[in-house]
């Protein structure tokens, strides 16, 4: 036993009944500091004599494998066997490996819920959505409670609260950040405040979760960093009841705000540039048309890419203040396609609406628009046709300019098509413009359409190389005769869809103007349609 005796480790000979024999120095000076063990009387650490016990029964050294703790540290211990069957146990310490490895698996479990966290903070861009995810997976793993402080609107700020395995709930409040160390300046970005300088009586009210009873007993104030602004506060709260937070759990706590305030603030800025999107885009889309002094109005347009909304075709109305005054209609066709094209039309439609009060000279409107356009820093050009429209009795009389853009069809009311003698040079190219305007008249159930060559140069047909062209068009439309505007422009859409299959194609936009009153003889006309005559009254 030479050798036990002068080893660094723990040595203890423990007999074939369980008793403690003998010990190194090493064991005396390890077990003199453990409580509750008689090793004078030949005592072993319960861990241990489970493991005595198990070698005896099962007489495998690999199955009495064993370690446990003595005096705060951990040790192995390792049998070999003695004389008179005894058993030799070397007692190996392995406490700062036990350490090293529970501090690994924290720090995998920690990595882990962090990549849990990224992964359903940025599964959504709605702000509310991971508000609500931040609060409860923040309750859930990190604290008792969590409350989100939003940056402030105003005077106020929003509040979400939750609670471990409670319910979550939302309100906004005036908060006084002064009265909660920290707060004001972790609203600003800045780094938080030992939770050691935090008094949890002194909490406002306003900061506890409803239905959070019982004291608190550790706060944690950690800002929710953003892309350069402040995405607002996480509160965490730890009852009293449990131990107090520690310098850890403050870390993690900020890694844990690190990451759910990159995700509130990519959420925040996505819904600004969305409204944005959409305060833009109600200025780009196509107007909703309808029947204006008598007169029928139907358009459609289909962009280039069926996820886009605009696009470079456009049309439209500018009804006349009272019937005895012109309707100016437009419709055109800007080079290019998608958002680029989408936001020069929008420049041509502002334009063309600021020059409404010319509107009855289509020739100057087409000037002052080249003018405008050549002196942008735009590099496109357009094609437009101008109508003027106005009812007289039963008819409706148009007024129509074409600038480099295909005339306007007639639609008869015996079916004929004939094509509006109108011409001239397209807009955004040329210093000087020319333009021919024409004068139609519509009887009832008579109808123009204006279109853009999206619909005659749609590619498709039987071997999907052909183009719609204008004599199919024509021929289409003879079939149209005295249909309502709305049913025109649905037909020439369908139509170009068929032909376009799942092909590729340009913007298409369509209008017609329609003369919807119907003829009865007397001669009067009310929102487009004739009265009937009344009936006698019996004598």
């Amino acid at each position: 036993m030479g050798a036990a005796w002068s080893a660094p480790c723990p040595v203890l000979v423990v007999d074939a009944g369980g008793t403690l024999v003998e010990a190194n120095p090493a064991a005396h000076s390890l077990f003199s500091h453990q409580s509750g063990i008689d090793f004078a009387e030949g005592g072993l650490p319960h861990w241990l004599a489970t493991a005595h016990g198990s070698l005896r029964a099962t007489g495998t050294p690999s199955a009495a494998a064993a370690s446990g703790a003595v005096a705060g540290r951990t040790f192995a211990a390792h049998p070999s066997p003695g004389e008179g069957g005894s058993v030799v146990w070397w007692l190996v310490e392995d406490t700062d490996l036990r350490s090293a490895q529970q501090a690994l698996l924290g720090e995998r479990e920690r990595t882990a819920l962090l990549a849990d966290i990224s992964g359903a903070l940025l599964s959504s861009l709605n702000v509310d959505r991971c508000t609500e995810v931040t609060a409860r997976m923040a309750a859930d793993h990190l604290a008792d409670a969590a409350v989100i402080v939003a940056p402030a609107r105003g005077r106020r700020h929003s509040l979400t609260y939750a609670r471990a395995g409670g319910a979550l709930s939302r309100t906004v409040a005036q908060v006084e950040a002064a009265a909660v160390p920290g707060l004001a300046e972790a609203l600003q970005g800045f780094p938080p405040v030992p939770t050691r300088w935090i008094d949890p009586d002194g909490l406002p009210e306003w900061a506890l979760p409803p239905g959070f009873d019982g004291p608190i007993g550790s706060v944690i104030i950690t800002p929710l960093p953003g892309h350069g602004v402040p995405a607002g506060v996480l509160i965490l709260l730890r009852a009293g009841t449990r131990r107090a937070f520690t310098d850890g759990e403050e870390v993690f706590a900020g890694l844990f705000a690190a990451r759910a305030g990159a995700a509130l603030s990519a959420a925040r800025l996505y819904a600004e540039q969305a409204t944005i999107t959409a305060t833009l885009l109600r200025e780009l889309l196509p107007p909703r048309l309808e029947r204006v002094h008598g007169v029928e109005y139907a358009g459609a347009f289909r962009a280039s890419q069926d996820h886009e909304l605009v696009g470079g075709d456009f049309y439209d109305v500018h009804p006349g203040a009272d019937p005895t005054k012109e309707t100016f209609v437009v419709l055109g066709d800007v080079a290019g396609k998608g958002l680029e094209a989408a936001v020069l039309t929008g420049k041509i439609r502002s334009v063309l609406h600021a020059l409404l009060p010319l509107s009855g000279d289509h020739r100057q409107v087409l000037t002052l628009l080249n003018n405008a356009l050549l002196d942008s820093h735009h590099t496109r050009f357009a094609t437009l046709v101008l109508a003027s429209v106005r009812r007289r009795a039963d008819q409706v009389e148009l007024r129509l300019t074409s600038a480099g853009h295909l005339p306007p069809l007639i639609i008869r009311g015996d079916g004929r098509v004939e094509e509006a003698d109108t011409g001239g040079t397209l807009v955004g190219a040329l210093p000087e413009i020319t333009a021919r305007s024409a004068d139609v008249v519509l009887a009832p159930g008579e109808t123009c359409l204006l279109y853009t060559d999206g619909v005659t140069e749609a590619r498709g047909g039987p071997l999907g190389d052909q183009l719609y062209g204008e004599a199919r068009l024509q021929a289409a439309l003879r079939e149209c005769a005295r249909m309502p505007a709305g049913a025109v422009v649905e037909r020439v859409q369908m139509l170009a869809a068929q032909w376009l299959g799942d092909g590729s194609h340009d913007d298409l936009a369509t209008l017609a103007i329609t003369n919807s009153a119907v003829g009865d003889g007397t001669g009067r006309v009310v929102d487009g349609h004739r009265d009937r005559p009344a009936r006698r009254a019996r004598r």
